[in-house]
C-alpha cells in the first residue's frame, strides 16, 4: 500500500512547513536504508525497451556501470548506491561519486575493455554515449547494455527517472519518486507562468579564445531557457555552434547564461569584455548567469528544482515557487 509513510520513506516526498530540512536528511536516511535491505536478486528476468527500441533482458542488478550523470544522479536518489560499480567522468552529484567509485571514462569516449573490466552485470548509458563503434562492442558483448532514454523536457526526466527504476528491479520506488517530480514541476510551471514577457537568453557554451559557441534550437539549454519563462535569443540553427558577433548582436539578449563548471567558465567581465556582447542589452547590468552544468543541463532529478532556479535569477522580481524538501534536491548548487 502506497501510504504517505512508505511514500516519504521510499522518495523523501514529505510536506513543507517548519523542519522540512531536517524531515528531508531522516527520509534521505531512511532511503537509502531500504535499499540496503532490498538485494538485487530479481525472481524473473526484467525486459526493457531502450532509447533504441531494442529488447534488453535484465537478470542481474548487483553490479551496474552508470554512464551519464543524471543516470547516477537518479540511481542515487533511488537508493541503489550500494550497486553501481562503476561510473563516467559526468558523474559529479552526489559529489563523493567519483571519490568513491571507479571512473571509465567520459561517456561520449567510451573504452569497451575498461568499462568491461569492472565486471558488470549490467550497463545504463544515457543517450548520446559514444563513440558509435563502442557502443556497437557494448551492445554484442554478454552483458545487457540499455541506452537510457533523454528528452530534454519535463516528460524526458520523469520517463528517464521510470526506465531506470524498472531496470533495477524497483519500479514502486522510481513511480513514487517520477511521481513527486511531476508535482513539483507543475509547481514550477504554474510559477514561471506568471512572469510576463519573456526575457531573451542566449546560452553560451564556451568563449575560449573569443571563439563564441552557444546553444541553438533543440538542445538542453533552449528547453531550460524556456521551461524557465525565457526565450531563446538565438534561432535558425540547432545544436551548440560557432556564432559570429553579428549574430549576437541581432539577437540582442537580455541575459547570457554559462556553465560554472570546467574551462567554460567566465566572469561577467570577461564575457561583456567582448565586443560581440558590450553593446547587447545585457551588458547595461553585466547580466551573467552561471550555473552549475549538470544541475542546469543534465534533466535528472534536481529538473524542477534547477528551472526554478533559473528562472528566479532571470526574473529577480518574480514569485518563487515553494517546493517541498527532496532528499535528492539537499544540496543545490548556487547561481551567479
Amino acid at each position: 500500500m502506497n501510504t504517505p509513510a512508505s511514500f516519504a520513506l521510499q522518495t523523501g516526498y514529505a510536506p513543507s512547513g517548519a523542519g522540512l530540512a531536517k524531515v528531508a536528511a531522516g527520509v534521505l536516511a531512511a532511503c537509502l536504508a531500504v535499499a540496503a535491505t532490498a538485494g538485487p536478486a530479481l525472481s524473473d528476468p526484467i525486459e526493457l525497451v531502450d532509447a533504441e527500441n531494442r529488447t534488453v533482458i535484465v537478470n542481474d542488478t548487483s553490479r551496474v556501470v552508470s554512464i551519464g550523470g543524471s543516470v547516477t544522479e537518479i540511481l542515487y536518489a533511488l537508493g541503489l548506491e550500494d550497486r553501481v560499480a562503476a561510473v563516467d567522468t559526468t558523474s559529479l552529484y552526489p559529489a563523493r561519486v567519483l571519490a568513491d567509485k571507479p571512473n571509465v571514462g567520459y561517456m561520449r569516449a567510451l573504452s569497451p575493455e575498461g568499462l568491461l573490466s569492472t565486471q558488470p552485470t549490467l550497463i545504463l548509458a544515457e543517450e548520446g554515449s559514444g563513440p558509435p563503434e563502442a557502443l556497437e562492442l557494448l551492445k554484442s558483448a554478454s552483458v545487457p547494455f540499455a541506452l537510457v532514454p533523454s528528452g530534454t523536457d519535463a516528460t524526458g526526466v520523469v520517463d528517464k527517472i521510470r526506465f531506470i527504476a524498472k531496470a533495477m528491479g524497483v519500479t514502486d520506488r522510481g513511480k513514487l519518486m517520477a511521481d513527486a517530480v511531476v508535482d513539483d514541476l507543475a509547481s514550477v510551471e504554474d510559477a514561471v507562468a506568471g512572469v510576463g514577457d519573456p526575457a531573451k537568453v542566449l546560452f553560451l557554451l564556451s568563449l575560449s579564445n573569443g571563439r563564441i559557441i552557444a546553444a541553438g534550437d533543440d538542445t538542453s539549454a533552449s528547453a531550460m531557457i524556456e521551461l524557465a519563462g525565457a526565450r531563446n535569443a538565438l534561432t535558425g540553427f540547432t545544436g551548440f555552434k560557432p556564432i559570429n558577433e553579428e549574430a549576437v548582436l541581432e539577437a540582442a539578449p537580455d541575459v547570457v547564461v554559462m556553465m560554472a563548471r570546467g574551462d567554460q567558465a567566465a566572469s561577467a567581465e570577461d564575457v561583456f569584455a567582448q565586443p560581440a556582447f558590450a553593446r547587447t542589452p545585457a551588458a547595461a547590468d553585466k547580466r551573467l548567469i552561471t550555473m552549475d552544468g549538470l544541475y542546469l543541463l543534465g534533466f535528472g532529478p534536481r529538473l524542477p528544482q534547477a528551472i526554478a532556479d533559473l528562472s528566479a535569477q532571470i526574473y529577480p522580481d518574480a514569485v518563487r515557487p515553494r517546493l517541498p524538501g527532496r532528499p535528492w534536491a539537499i544540496d543545490r548548487p548556487a547561481a551567479d
